[in-house]
């Protein structure tokens, strides 16, 4: 089970704003940020992976310059919320490629996803992939027609 916030310490809180700001800094670079020498500020760094805090390092691609014209969400209402019904639908939405986000969520419906989609008709099949799929009562489609604001991570600023 990963710490809690209360297990870190400002240093720690730093390390990760550092982080989810440049994922490839070397630890020298991060280590002289938060004014450490690099040896313990690589073992902070290795605590918050294996705490399950640091969760991993990734590149920030830009879908449309590979293709994915389209970014959509879904609303998606089930006919039950029997834990069954429920798991086999999140499986089944968490293997498709174009999900890039599985939320269960309260209140106005079951699940809210992510998606991305080539093109409209790609977008259309999706749809039609998710209104077909077992138990599934409803679909609310919302395109993305500007993003103003997509951060990774949390704020780690003040508490």
């Amino acid at each position: 089970m990963p710490d809690t916030t209360d297990n870190l310490d400002a240093v720690d809180r730093q390390i990760l704003a550092e982080l989810q700001e440049d994922g490839r800094m070397t630890n020298v670079e991060l280590a002289r940020r938060v004014e450490l020498s690099a040896p313990p500020c690589l073992r902070r760094v290795r605590r918050l992976e294996e705490a399950g805090i640091i969760r991993g390092y990734h590149a920030d691609v830009d879908p449309v310059a590979l293709g994915w014209q389209i970014t959509f969400f879904a609303l998606v209402g089930l006919e039950s919320q029997k834990h069954a019904i429920l798991s086999a639908f999140e499986q089944d939405v968490t293997s498709w490629p174009e999900v890039r986000e599985c939320h269960m969520i309260r209140g106005g419906g079951d699940f809210l996803l992510r998606l991305v989609a080539r093109d409209t008709a790609h977008e259309n099949a999706l749809t039609n992939r998710l209104t077909s799929a077992p138990n599934v009562g409803r679909v609310t489609t919302l395109q993305t027609i500007h993003t103003a604001k997509e951060l990774p991570g949390v704020p780690l600023g003040a508490r």
